[in-house]
């Protein structure tokens, strides 16, 4: 998946987030199949189940039935097309969500070759917010960070200086 391009410096804003809001004792329901953050969050001492891949547009039996006390959702609500309804549908009084920010020097984000790998939604932090708003959360803490790359160019130049990512810590 992150063939010579591993993000370290997401990875590192998004286990620094984490670690001041929620604390290793309290169980994470983590949005998404096991990957190599889940991984990172587990090596830190975090007890983290993943989902399995569900459909979370149509299928929300997973959010709906865990008794996690937090769920994490890392870059996840992007891909569905209607992330309202499996906000709702979380139980647990913590979350802990990440975005990439829509960047308007860019176009959204679509694998050619993997259809879940697709961004329907590309978020301005505002729009993000009032998402979670809707959806009976409220915002305590949020964070943004640029992505530079190390390519040359005109949009390499603006991710020096323009937010890539957006972290939002919100309760119920």
């Amino acid at each position: 998946m992150y063939e010579n391009n591993f993000p370290n410096k997401r990875y590192k804003h998004t286990l620094a987030f984490l670690q001041k809001h929620v604390n290793t004792s309290e169980s994470i329901l983590d949005l998404g199949v096991e990957n190599p953050f889940s991984e990172i969050m587990k090596s830190q001492g975090f007890q983290v189940e993943n989902t399995q891949g569900e459909d979370l547009d149509v299928n929300f039996g997973v959010v709906s039935q865990s008794s996690a006390e937090v769920v994490t959702a890392f870059e996840i609500f992007e891909h569905l097309v209607a992330p309202f309804n499996v906000l709702k549908e979380i139980k647990a009084q913590k979350l802990v969500a990440s975005i990439p920010m829509r960047l308007w020097f860019a176009s959204a984000y679509r694998s050619k070759t993997d259809p879940w790998d697709r961004h329907y939604h590309e978020f301005e932090d505002w729009q993000f917010d009032w998402l979670l708003e809707k959806a009976g959360w409220t915002i305590k803490d949020s964070a943004k960070w640029t992505n530079p790359t190390k390519k040359v160019g005109i949009r390499p130049l603006l991710r020096l200086f323009t937010p890539r990512y957006y972290i939002v810590y919100a309760e119920r």
